[in-house]
């Protein structure tokens, strides 16, 4: 039951975006920063019982900040020079590269 909950969340944070979209542009530019995903992870490693976990988890969460700032970076330059789709997957590829950095190469240090 609890994977139902969590998807018809996601689904509906989807929806509202989708709407949002006919509506204007700054609405759905913002509600992706609506904690929903987090939310959904956070009680889920909450559920444990374990601060330490949920602590990580956190923290885990407070680092991808620059890899998504990269991706809105990377789409807001390339979609005046391409269809908005490649600047998306532009976007997608820079967002890969540093949060790939960010987590794998604290690790080999």
């Amino acid at each position: 039951m609890d994977v139902i909950w969590k998807g018809a969340l996601g689904g509906l944070v989807t929806a509202l975006i989708v709407l949002a979209s006919k509506r204007g542009d700054v609405l759905p530019g913002i509600l992706p920063l609506a904690p929903t995903f987090a939310l959904i992870a956070l009680l889920a490693v909450g559920s444990k019982g374990d601060p330490d976990g949920f602590r990580t988890a956190c923290l885990a969460g407070a680092k991808t900040i620059p890899a998504y700032l990269t991706f809105l970076g990377v789409c807001w330059l390339l979609v005046g020079r391409m269809d908005y789709r490649l600047a998306i997957i532009g976007g997608l590829v820079a967002w890969l590269v540093v949060a790939s950095a960010i987590f794998l190469l604290p690790s080999r240090v």
